[in-house]
Parts: C-alpha cells; structure tokens; sequence
C-alpha cells in the first residue's frame, strides 16, 4: 500500500456484529476485506488481514474520510474508529453515542 498510515486514527471491526454486508470493503478495500468466515476484518499496512478480536490497524492518511463514510453508512455498526492520542471515539457507534 502507497499511502503513509496516520499516527491520528486506528480503526477495528467488531466481527461479532458484523453483517457481511462488505460497504466497508467497497468504501476502502485497502483497509477492509473479508475472511472465509464472510466477515469484513482490517488489514494493516502491508495488506495483511487481521483475525485477532479487536484488532486495530492505522487509518492510511489518504483514506481517512472513505474509512469514516464506511463507519457511519455501516448497518451492522461494527466499525469502531478511533482517534489515538486520547482513544476518544470518532465514527462508529461509540461516537453516535457520544
């Protein structure tokens, strides 16, 4: 991937509440992708998937509003993104709640 993760935000994906509805991989496929298991999961930097639970990955700087839009228009409202100074809430359903 050619564009310089954020140091600003990280985002995750709550596979347990995940649709498969795969927004998130139409909004930016270079930071979400689905598993065999038709869940959406973050990929890091070098495009790797990661399957941990509450695995966070560097917002890419470039695509900051795609993974926001993806947060937001999410219907299984999994998407946490989050801002790493302080881990306050930025788009997801912790910041809806805010």
């Amino acid at each position: 991937m050619s564009d310089t993760v954020s140091d600003e935000l990280q985002v995750r994906v709550d596979q347990d509440l995940c649709t498969g509805d795969g927004l998130c991989v139409q909004y930016a496929p270079e930071v979400f992708e689905f598993d065999v298991d038709g869940l959406a999961y973050v990929k890091d930097g070098d495009g790797d998937l990661k399957l941990e639970p509450g695995a966070r990955v560097g917002v890419p700087a470039g695509l900051t509003l795609h993974v926001i839009d993806a947060a937001k228009e999410c219907p299984g409202e999994c998407i946490h993104v989050t801002r790493v100074s302080d881990g306050a809430p930025v788009a997801g359903p912790d910041a809806d709640a805010a």
